[in-house]
């Protein structure tokens, strides 16, 4: 009889945990890691085709020392600035790896520009290959971040709606995590002159 009580304990214990949200919680946040190892993931696609669009340009334009060089410090740069599943919480690394990553992506649109003054640069097949790839890879970032923005809407909205942030105050202590946010100069409008 007692073995019996216990296990009617234990499952009522069980089914008491899945309804205060414990396990929906957890599931969400690893929704978000998993959202986030997939921005990462295209992330770095951008970060491998760039050493063979900067040695592809530079066969052609190699007096663009100065977009060249701007390039290559980003992307050093971009490496550096890392976020872990533990830091997703933190403002401050993720206005870092986000400034970063602008910052990449602003010299990278600087050196295909500068290809509009180079005819030759601009029919050479491997270039154009370069070129594509990387359209495709920014395409796959963009969706990446819309994806990982909505896990993290489920996440957060799961851990503060009720009875979850009494189980998380309680038990899990979670924080809600950043979002991926627009950089700040894409929130101006470019300039058109004719």
């Amino acid at each position: 009889m007692p073995r019996l009580l216990g296990l009617l304990i234990a499952v009522l214990m069980l089914s008491s945990l899945s309804g205060c949200g414990y396990n929906q919680m957890q599931t969400n946040e690893e929704a978000v890691n998993a959202a986030w190892g997939n921005v990462e993931s295209a992330l770095q696609r951008r970060l491998d085709l760039i050493p063979n669009l900067v040695a592809t340009v530079k066969g052609y334009a190699s007096h663009e020392k100065d977009t060249l060089t701007a390039v290559v410090d980003a992307r050093a740069k971009a490496t550096q600035v890392k976020i872990t599943p533990e830091t997703l919480n933190d403002p401050k690394a993720m206005a870092a790896f986000q400034q970063a990553q602008g910052q990449m992506q602003s010299s990278l649109s600087r050196l295909l520009a500068i290809a509009e003054n180079y005819p030759q640069l601009k029919a050479d097949q491997n270039f154009r290959d370069l070129q594509n790839q990387l359209e495709g890879t920014e395409n796959r970032i963009n969706v990446a971040r819309q994806r990982y923005n909505q896990a993290v809407e489920i996440y957060n909205a799961s851990i503060r709606t009720f009875p979850n942030f009494i189980t998380n105050s309680l038990m899990l202590h979670l924080k809600p995590k950043e979002y991926f946010k627009a950089d700040e100069a894409a929130k101006q409008a470019p300039k058109v002159k004719f």
